[in-house]
């Protein structure tokens, strides 16, 4: 929709005085309605409820990210009931067409990039600007960029890197400029190249430039050839040799994450556990900031419901119950709908749902079948188990975990699998579950925020002690957790070890505790529910953002010696 407004650094309210810095906030991907399909999991969950929180304690705060007019994509069923990705155009009419045109330079070649606006009191959020290339000013190249998130073309990921860093500060200068840039994850990072060639100095680009790292493992952050980077303009015309000297990658590899390390003035890790992982990793690189850990949290006001939360409040157990149940027949609605199953409110219902990546280890519970389906069929105390995620679309071995998920569900009643695992789904998962599995390797979940969300819903977190669970839970009294596998096996050894753990702890505790001690279960999901707000909401990390990393004093910088 084109206005005739003049946009410039606004809000609907008077932004709080302890929250006056300009903040800026960049992420390649926002989950913040199921309407709006920018992004592909967490980092997208996470970066949509900051910017709720944001708005809900009247922050200055401005969010930028990616106008993927293809989303990540539509995840289906096709003709032999193998998942598939589709790619389909997508329209908002509520997004206002600014008129703001910036130019960054991709390969050389001039990439002209538009910012559309989303007001505040659409979907609750700071304003926030959203970028494409896909208009007419640009050649048909140039408008593939803002096609897709997280494009597998290596070229195209760059020149997304390039549209939202300096695409995304150009559009922010054109508004008036702000004080602090946030990268949320190193996608932004040619920002900082911008940043330098506008002030010339290391030091004033650090006083301007905060990072959050996600990923705790080495293998997970990006690696390019620097000439590559050099060639497609990711340095933005900073001098080659300057390059090197500020970010201290004197070889053919460029490494983003220490990269940004070196460029911005502080950093965290997204849970206590991870802050302490990654200055760990990182901890032989020369001049690198400082890392503190600020740990994620979700928007209770977005994520709980309301109904379970004021029985909660009331102390009234019975309503409290039926309401879960409530919630259980409307996922199995959505089971009934998908998978031909009905599944019953009565018995115990397991759900793991996230991103299908190999260390999250989606079919560790089967990892003894015959063991499996005899917890499932147990006729006395039955158990019924749902699984939903979006595979990267070129992660073969993940999308092929998937289909033989799908293939082992078929012909078993009590099994299920799900597409389309996007914010509504998500919701309806943890409303309607009883027990939220999350079994990743430890310690290579940085966070992991969908238990929490589960949490504030009553359904109960059944998790190893990684990412942001060893803050929370207590065994037994608001969660349950697998001992800590022996990290000097190999990974096989550590699968087979944390299998043992979940299926003792699952037919000795759990599945007895639900069905022969109803009043003991239901006591573990209200202490779930009251233990998870406000420690694990998101208006917590948004105060904190702003106490420890936007007014944070940078230290004079060391440069690299040759």
């Amino acid at each position: 929709m084109k206005t005739n407004k003049t946009y410039t650094w606004e809000h609907p309210y008077k932004p709080a005085a302890k929250y006056n810095k300009r903040v800026v906030y960049l992420s390649m991907e926002f989950g913040i309605d199921q309407a709006l399909k920018i992004y592909s999991g967490g980092l997208g969950y996470l970066a949509g409820s900051h910017m709720r929180s944001a708005y809900q304690l009247k922050q200055n705060l401005i969010g930028v990210g990616m106008l993927w007019n293809k989303g990540y994509y539509d995840q289906e069923w096709d003709d032999n009931n193998r998942m598939t990705a589709v790619f389909r155009e997508k329209y908002y009419s509520y997004l206002e067409d600014t008129g703001i045109v910036v130019e960054v330079k991709v390969k050389g070649h001039p990439v002209k990039v538009k910012a559309y606006y989303l007001a505040p009191e659409t979907f609750g959020t700071v304003p926030m600007y959203f970028l494409t290339t896909d208009i007419e000013q640009n050649d048909a190249l140039a408008r593939t960029i803002t096609r897709r998130l997280y494009d597998s073309n290596e070229a195209t990921r760059v020149a997304q890197n390039i549209v939202l860093g300096v695409g995304g500060a150009k559009v922010i200068e054109s508004i008036g400029g702000c004080d602090i840039y946030h990268m949320n994850e190193a996608h932004s990072l040619p920002i900082a190249f911008h940043l330098l060639n506008k002030y010339k100095q290391l030091d004033e680009v650090k006083k301007r430039l905060v990072f959050t790292t996600h990923t705790p493992v080495k293998a997970g952050n990006s690696v390019r050839n620097i000439h590559f980077l050099e060639e497609m303009g990711f340095f933005n015309e900073v001098p080659f040799e300057r390059v090197r000297e500020v970010t201290g990658m004197h070889d053919n590899h460029f490494e983003y994450t220490p990269a940004a390390l070196r460029l911005a003035g502080v950093a965290n890790g997204v849970s206590q556990l991870h802050g302490e992982v990654a200055r760990e990793m990182w901890s032989g690189y020369e001049n690198i900031c400082e890392i503190k850990a600020i740990t994620n949290a979700q928007d209770e006001v977005y994520w709980t419901d309301k109904p379970l939360a004021a029985a909660l409040e009331a102390g009234d157990d019975k309503a409290f119950v039926a309401r879960k149940k409530e919630m259980k027949r409307e996922l199995f609605k959505i089971v009934a709908d998908q998978s031909g199953d009905i599944f019953d409110e009565n018995v115990l219902t397991i759900v793991w749902a996230r991103r299908f990546a190999a260390y999250k280890r989606a079919d560790l519970i089967m990892r003894d079948m015959d063991r499996f389906v005899r917890l499932l069929n147990n006729p006395e105390q039955p158990v019924q188990i749902i699984w939903a995620g979006k595979p990267y679309p070129e992660d073969y071995n993940a999308v092929g975990l998937f289909n033989r998920i799908k293939e082992i569900a078929y012909s078993h009643k009590n099994m299920a699998i799900l597409t389309g695992y996007e914010l509504e789904l998500s919701a309806a998962l943890k409303k309607g579950s009883d027990l939220w599995l999350n079994n990743p390797r430890r310690p290579k979940e940085a966070s992991g925020t969908s238990g929490m969300t589960a949490a504030m819903n009553g359904s109960i977190n059944l998790s190893v002690m990684d990412g942001w669970i060893p803050e929370f839970a207590k065994h037994k009294k608001n969660a349950f957790v697998l001992p800590i596998a022996d990290l000097r096996l190999d990974e096989r050894g550590q699968d087979d070890q944390d299998h043992e753990n979940l299926l003792t702890l699952l037919e000795e505790v759990i599945v007895p505790m639900y069905y022969k001690k109803p009043k003991a279960w239901v006591k573990v999901m209200k202490q779930s529910m009251q233990d998870v707000t406000p420690m694990f909401d998101s208006k917590r990390m948004a105060q904190e953002y702003y106490d420890q990393i936007f007014k944070y004093k940078v230290q004079k910088t060391m440069v690299f010696a040759d």
